[in-house]
């Protein structure tokens, strides 16, 4: 099957496989989809690291690369360091989150050194080692993309994708310059918004032909190749996917969050603020019931919100594989609701191999349901 994601890209699966762990994009890539790498996760001398090992694994082939430039966050353009964004978390905030690990049995560990996930400098830094690579997509999430992001991917030949929630915000992007739209319902694991993938990708893709045409990516709660199907015939390009790739042989998720993702049904997911300080969808669990509940602060903005909790859900995932049970309740991770039909683990490239046998296959279904003959 050839879309237009597929030819821009030079793929044979119009597939996209956004990971943390450049183990998943790799052999995502190699199965003849396409790997993205989260490069916020990392500073920019880990980056070059995993980039560079991903140029030896793949051998020409493509991949691609996301950074998290939201348009809004906590001393945007101040000049803040770490430790000056660090005094800005409230210490009653603090008290919260020592006191739930507290009733958990777990121990509050001694105030460590933490990082800011996001910042104009560390986006830059990022970028700049991003573009020193053959990467051959650049994706970004939580606001438009800045123009520069913009200008200097298309000087080096690259395309720019877009993560958005509402039709709205598609059509900025369009406007600045993206050269794909992912339309990611609230199914979706991480950052994401209100509306169905259903209704939202037809509505985004509307929206944005008026402007200028571009392809357009379904994303949320998207596992199998029927789904893909599904998203093609709504008259997007492709997919983009995350959460399935948690639970492959080759992801780094935390071991007894991987067995959580496997027991849990599509409604043991919850949307909340509580890790990053921005609607994100994650397992439901007892970090996330304790924020929810009455007398809880407020989530505090990006990065904030994350510098506080981080350090010590790390810690939490550490704890609940050596069978600490209070940790077990805690953990938690970001996943959507396809989680239930997550049931086994497997290596990427079966999942890649799956997902493409079974797009074909429902591919000829609604070939036959149509009464087209392939002849």
């Amino acid at each position: 099957m050839r879309t237009a994601i597929c030819d821009m890209l030079g793929i044979d699966i119009p597939v996209l496989a956004f990971s943390h762990c450049r183990d998943v994009v790799a052999a995502v890539t190699n199965a003849g989809g396409f790997g993205v790498l989260g490069a916020s996760s990392h500073t920019p001398e880990q980056l070059e690291r995993e980039l560079a090992w991903i140029d030896d694994h793949v051998h020409g082939r493509p991949y691609g690369a996301d950074i998290l430039m939201p348009g809004k966050f906590e001393g945007k353009g101040q000049g803040l360091d770490v430790e000056d964004l660090a005094g800005r978390v409230p210490a009653g905030h603090r008290e919260f989150v020592r006191d739930l690990l507290a009733r958990n049995g777990v121990e509050a560990a001694a105030d460590g050194p933490v990082r800011a996930l996001v910042g104009d400098e560390l986006n830059a830094q990022l970028l700049d080692v991003a573009l020193s690579h053959p990467i051959r997509l650049i994706a970004n999430a939580l606001g438009v993309a800045p123009p520069s992001m913009i200008e200097r991917a298309h000087a080096a030949g690259i395309p720019v994708a877009a993560l958005v929630g509402a039709k709205e915000h598609a059509v900025r992007q369009v406007e600045a310059g993206v050269d794909v739209i992912v339309a990611q319902g609230t199914e979706a694991g991480g950052h994401t918004g209100e509306v169905s993938t259903m209704v939202l990708v037809p509505e985004v893709i509307e929206a944005v032909s008026a402007v200028r045409a571009v392809p357009v990516l379904a994303a949320g709660g998207i596992v199998t190749g029927r789904q893909v199907a599904a998203s093609i015939a709504l008259g997007a390009a492709g997919a983009w996917t995350g959460s399935v790739w948690l639970t492959t042989e080759e992801a780094e998720t935390a071991p007894h969050t991987v067995q959580k993702m496997l027991a849990a049904s599509s409604r043991d997911t919850v949307r909340s603020a509580a890790r990053t300080g921005k609607p994100s969808r994650q397992l439901r669990s007892a970090w996330t019931d304790a924020w929810d509940a009455p007398g809880a602060p407020s989530p505090l903005p990006m990065p904030l919100q994350s510098m506080l909790t981080e350090p010590a859900l790390r810690r939490l995932d550490a704890l609940a594989e050596r069978g600490h049970p209070g940790a077990q309740e805690l953990a938690t991770y970001f996943v959507g609701q396809g989680v239930g039909l997550m049931g086994k683990v497997r290596p990427a490239r079966e999942v890649v191999r799956e997902m493409a046998e079974d797009l074909l296959d429902a591919a000829e279904r609604l070939q036959a349901a149509l009464g087209v003959d392939e002849d």
